[in-house]
């Protein structure tokens, strides 16, 4: 009997404790059964003004490929990657776990939606911008740097 016991034991140690998500005090799956006008409550002031204005008919067309992806795959694949040009879109909670190429300017960065951004802009998780490497400075930024020894 001692060692069903540690045998349970060492089996729930094996088994791997994931940290419930939760959105401002909701947990995920409750998150997903929300209507429209409840998650108004949860979601800051811009986007709640935004959500109750409407949703127009370009956002409306991109949630509608991201449930048709979602539709077309399998139960463990991932869906289709779905280009937008759409940065200014919430993320609301029916497109968790699809995935977006968005566009910032040049090229569709690759984005997985995950539970966390939520209430996000698409356009946030794709730069526009190359961020500055600073190195060496070059010629002609200082006096200094004009002399450069011939070793």
């Amino acid at each position: 009997m001692a060692d069903m016991d540690v045998e349970a034991i060492a089996a729930l140690r094996k088994k791997r404790q994931f940290k419930k998500f939760m959105f401002r005090g909701i947990e995920l799956d409750k998150l997903l059964d929300l209507s429209h006008e409840e998650l108004l409550n949860y979601v800051h002031a811009r986007a709640r003004r935004r959500m109750q204005r409407g949703l127009k008919r370009k956002p409306m067309a991109l949630i509608k490929k991201l449930r048709k992806a979602k539709a077309e795959c399998g139960p463990l694949d991932k869906p289709a990657v779905v280009k937008t040009h759409l940065r200014n879109m919430l993320i609301v909670p029916e497109m968790i776990h699809s995935q977006v190429a968005v566009y910032n300017g040049k090229v569709f960065n690759h984005v997985d939606i995950k539970p966390e951004m939520v209430g996000h802009y698409l356009g946030e998780f794709s730069i526009t911008y190359r961020p500055v490497r600073h190195g060496r400075p070059g010629i002609g930024s200082t006096n200094s740097s004009r002399f450069i020894p011939l070793k």
